[in-house]
């Protein structure tokens, strides 16, 4: 009976160091995982060190454009009411243009007839006055 209990001793002894020995490898395994993993982990917070720079970077230049874009805008506002106070003048003008022109017509309506009147003493008085030149010249010429 004690050898079965030195054997089964034995191979506990064996299975042991088996096991360890499995265990430090698989431990070492592990080991090799952890440093890379590590090593990645570096990296990874290098680059979001880099992305971080570069993010605040573009987020002052967007915050400078943002103040040229409002700066332009107010800009732009003074423009569109000068335009607007150039179409409201316009307006005006066209106005004042209709009520010239309708107290034109109306006037022309009313004054037609007086009009043509003056219009036939004006043709009466050419032909006197081209009558009266070439009588001159035909006395002239004699």
């Amino acid at each position: 009976m004690i050898i079965i209990v030195y054997i089964s001793v034995a191979l506990i002894a064996v299975a042991f160091t088996i096991l360890v020995v499995y265990l430090s490898r698989v431990l070492n395994s592990l080991q090799g995982t952890m440093d890379n993993v590590a090593k990645t982990l570096e990296g990874l917070e290098k680059q979001m060190q880099g992305i971080t720079l570069e993010t605040t970077e573009l987020l002052h230049k967007t915050n400078v454009l943002a103040e040229d874009i409002q700066e332009k805008s107010e800009r732009l506002n003074s423009v569109v009411h000068a335009v607007e106070d150039v179409g409201s003048s316009i307006q005006q003008f066209n106005r004042s243009v209709r009520k010239v022109t309708t107290s034109v017509a109306s006037n022309l309506e009313d004054n037609q007839e007086r009009i043509s009147q003056i219009v036939q003493w004006g043709n009466v008085a050419i032909d006197l006055w081209e009558k009266w030149k070439s009588k001159k010249e035909t006395k002239d010429i004699i």
